[in-house]
């Protein structure tokens, strides 16, 4: 049994009710072109049923949809030619997930595309001491 989200425009997608430019489907995930590409070639992959954030997949979902992205990532290097890839998750509205259906990115990178490392996106780095982050990681470590 499926389950999606009617105002969705990824399930939308994934039950052909919208047109999307779909390159790979599996039973439970689904890869398209992005509408709004940040480079030619990005994909989407999605989960077909509607989750809004990662932590919402069961633990084989979310394999499914990594081993999706896995597969996908050098056929979309490949077919435009691009010298890297970029992969990643905007989980939650904080992180600028725009569309609350869990989606990862492939973004083909060229050495010219004057983009940069994913390193950037969350502003300016955090000055931490050792202390502070052992804290973390022990917190991080109870979970």
């Amino acid at each position: 049994m499926s389950s999606n989200d009617p105002d969705c425009p990824f399930c939308g997608i994934v039950a052909g009710e919208i047109p999307g430019r779909i390159v790979a489907e599996t039973d439970r995930t689904t890869a398209f072109l992005d509408a709004n590409p940040l480079a030619p070639g990005h994909t989407l992959v999605v989960p077909n049923d509607h989750h809004e954030r990662l932590d919402d997949l069961g633990e084989d979902l979310a394999s499914e949809v990594f081993a999706t992205l896995h597969r996908l990532t050098p056929a979309v290097e490949a077919a435009v030619d691009a010298d890297a890839t970029t992969v990643a998750f905007n989980n939650g509205p904080a992180a600028g997930q725009e569309v609350p259906h869990v989606h990862g990115h492939v973004i083909p990178r060229f050495s010219d595309d004057g983009g940069a490392p994913i390193h950037v996106v969350a502003g300016d780095r955090p000055d931490l001491s050792d202390d502070e982050l052992d804290a973390i990681a022990d917190r991080i470590g109870e979970h």
